[in-house]
């Protein structure tokens, strides 16, 4: 018994519950037989757990496989929503998710579901939040920390609600300067607060010029761990807005946009990323700023509060716990 423990201790700890779900509990073993319950994300980690223990008698009925065919979509309905590891408000953020945004649910628990994202990340998201099915396809992005959508095109116009950064909506009517746009709620907006997707520049000239315009939109803009707007935004949300807003999709965190990106040295250029380990967490990584082309960096910290400008090699709390430089853009 306590071997078949620990090596499904030992297959657990090789899974990141940020992607994976890997939850087995010993339900009971007689004459050579193991029976199991609990969680798993999909089919393949029960081949893994029947490979493990091919010299017993497994029965995985069970076991529940949470990601199965013609699972129930929704997204986000609100401007913006917390993800959270487990079903409740009361613990800090994994991240945020914004209007639109589309999700796979695999479970549910009272007024919470358990969700999937695009790129596999995963978390529990509160269901009055979320609407059926999907969104039209948007048009544009907001590339401004939040902006208003008002009833007329006009700053006179009431407040009909904020829609936040990098939120994507959909481009109904133009009137001058102002565009009307549908996302969690209808209104008007200065047209120069979007980006047409379909205009984005394929040119990783032109995609550096932007990313460091698009950077200095977000001075200021607060450090909240597991942020991803202008509300307040923690470090990874900070480099993945950026990247988004220039058509480039990449993970969550910071130790797995190190792992994803293609590793890069010296000289450095715009949108290459800096990474870095603080020491307090099991993660290598947990830190990540982006170049604005040699050793400055622009990154959300809490040591500043923010999003600022400093640079690695004259500020000694960030040179001492610099690990690696990496890009998607090369």
């Amino acid at each position: 018994m306590t071997s078949i423990q620990s090596k499904l201790d030992e297959l657990a700890s090789q899974n990141d519950n940020r992607i994976s779900v890997f939850d087995i509990q010993i339900q009971g073993t007689q004459n050579g037989s193991l029976t199991l319950s609990g969680r798993l994300l999909d089919e393949s980690q029960l081949e893994i757990l029947s490979h493990h223990f091919r010299d017993l008698k497994l029965d995985t009925t069970s076991i529940q496989i949470l990601r199965r065919r013609d699972l129930p979509r929704r997204h986000v309905g609100t401007n913006l929503t917390g993800l959270y590891e487990r079903p409740t408000f009361g613990i800090p953020l994994s991240s945020e998710l914004h209007y639109g945004t589309e999700l796979e649910i695999l479970d549910e628990q009272g007024r919470w579901v358990f969700t999937r994202q695009k790129d596999g990340y995963l978390g529990w998201a509160y269901k009055p939040y979320l609407a059926q099915g999907f969104t039209a396809r948007p048009t544009h992005l907001v590339i401004a920390p939040s902006c208003e959508l008002r009833t007329q095109p006009d700053v006179l116009g009431e407040i009909v609600t904020r829609v936040l950064s990098d939120t994507s909506v959909v481009l109904e009517e133009m009137d001058g300067k102002w565009a009307k746009v549908r996302a969690n709620k209808t209104g008007w907006m200065p047209i120069s607060l979007l980006r047409a997707i379909s205009e984005i520049p394929e040119s990783i000239e032109e995609k550096r010029k932007m990313l460091i315009e698009d950077s200095m939109r977000m001075i200021g803009v607060p450090y909240f761990w597991g942020g991803t707007s202008g509300n307040g935004i923690d470090c990874s949300g900070f480099v993945r807005l950026l990247h988004h807003w220039i058509g480039i999709d990449m993970p969550r965190d910071a130790d797995m946009q190190s792992n994803a990106a293609r590793t890069v040295e010296p000289p450095f250029e715009v949108g290459d990323l800096f990474f870095f380990a603080e020491g307090e967490s099991k993660r290598k990584i947990t830190h990540v700023g982006m170049s604005l082309g040699g050793w400055k960096m622009i990154h959300s910290s809490r040591g500043r509060n923010g999003v600022y400008i400093d640079d690695v090699q004259e500020r000694q709390s960030l040179k001492e716990i610099y690990m690696s430089a990496g890009s998607f853009l090369r």
